[in-house]
């Protein structure tokens, strides 16, 4: 390649670059060289090359430089360092640089590809900021809801212990209006210590370790479809061993098995079928049910704290359940999902990651 046209693909290249010998004395540089570190060409050609490093830098950078030219090779400058440049008015920046060996006329040069960070460094320190304060929003929020959950449960316990016992000791004897007063009061406080308790549950969710295992789903299943009662209600197909904490994996299947026996068509008896399989990097469970199914706006609030599609007196229930299986599915690192058509039944379908186990014993 000639010499002009040598000059044309420098001026070319949308990066600043800086050509220098051996000794780091500056030979070459393009446009956009000029544009960054704000010097004429004329101002730098001749220059050692840390006139363009802090001060600080600069003795280091010699000892680098020379270190660089006894092994020359391709390779990004002080990989998992902060660099910097030094513009001519004094003014510091962040960089990245690149260095390529090259030889003219039997001189070896060094290459330089020069690029401004200080836009990304910028929305990178805006993106560490922002997750630090979500990180200490969450965290606060947790610590709210079980401080003040917790609390909350002593005066509860109280309001509903003395009410039921003024239900029992003065039944019939205050007249029919203070029964029913009464009875709307002990059903008032059993439904608030249900939400207080499933409250529990969702901040314990999302702050308790994770203590992975291999999970026989097959016996989970069996032994939730016992405890449930369901009578031949629950089936499933040879599910997979799956990676994940046990106590919360069951916590989903129960919720998610629960809710598709709770909400079945009024002509038809429930049944809900479970079935797996290995999806890429992901083990994915499916839990189908032949119940009233949900409209499709309502398939996103359905995961929403304290959302809730129909009432107490049709379904009973906090609330709290779907979102409580959201957040344990995303603390595996997997994703949750349904499926439904009104009237035609629902499919929750959850996925975990395929990971080695906590316990390396646990493993198969």
């Amino acid at each position: 390649m000639t010499e002009a046209g040598f000059d044309e693909l420098l001026e070319a290249v949308p990066d600043a670059v800086v050509i220098v010998d051996r000794h780091g004395v500056i030979r070459r540089l393009n446009r956009q060289a000029e544009v960054m570190f704000g010097y004429g060409r004329a101002e730098l050609v001749g220059q050692a090359v840390e006139v363009l490093i802090p001060d600080r830098y600069r003795v280091a950078h010699v000892g680098h430089r020379e270190t660089y030219s006894a092994h020359p090779r391709t390779r990004a400058m002080g990989s998992g360092l902060e660099l910097f440049g030094t513009r001519s008015d004094g003014a510091e920046f962040p960089v990245e640089v690149s260095l390529s060996p090259m030889s003219s006329a039997g001189e070896s040069l060094v290459i330089s590809t020069i690029r401004d960070v200080t836009d990304r460094k910028a929305v990178e320190q805006r993106l560490r900021s922002t997750a630090a304060d979500l990180a200490r929003s969450n965290a606060e929020l947790e610590q709210f809801a079980y401080v003040a959950s917790h609390d909350l449960q002593e005066p509860l316990r109280m309001v509903a212990s003395y009410t039921q016992l003024l239900g029992r000791r003065y039944r019939g004897k205050l007249g029919p209006d203070a029964d029913e007063f009464i009875g709307f009061a002990v059903d008032g406080a059993r439904r608030m210590q249900d939400l207080i308790n499933d409250l529990l549950d969702y901040s314990r969710a999302g702050s308790r370790p994770l203590r992975l295992e291999r999970v026989d789903t097959n016996q989970l299943v069996d032994d939730l479809s016992h405890e449930l009662g369901t009578d031949g209600a629950v089936t499933r197909d040879d599910l997979p061993r799956v990676t994940a904490d046990p106590t919360q994996l069951r916590r989903v299947l129960q919720n998610l098995i629960a809710n598709g026996l709770k909400f079945h068509q009024s002509d038809t008896p429930p049944h809900v079928h479970v079935s797996g399989m290995r999806d890429g990097d992901f083990d994915r469970l499916r839990v189908r049910d032949n119940g009233i199914g949900i409209e499709p706006q309502y398939r996103e609030r359905i995961f929403v704290l304290f959302q809730r599609l129909h009432t107490r007196e049709e379904y009973p229930g906090t609330g709290i359940g779907l979102a409580i299986c959201k957040r344990i599915v995303q603390r595996h690192g997997g994703a949750i999902e349904v499926e439904s058509e009104p009237g035609q039944g629902t499919t929750f379908s959850f996925t975990l990651p395929v990971q080695t186990p906590t316990n390396e014993e646990e493993a198969e």
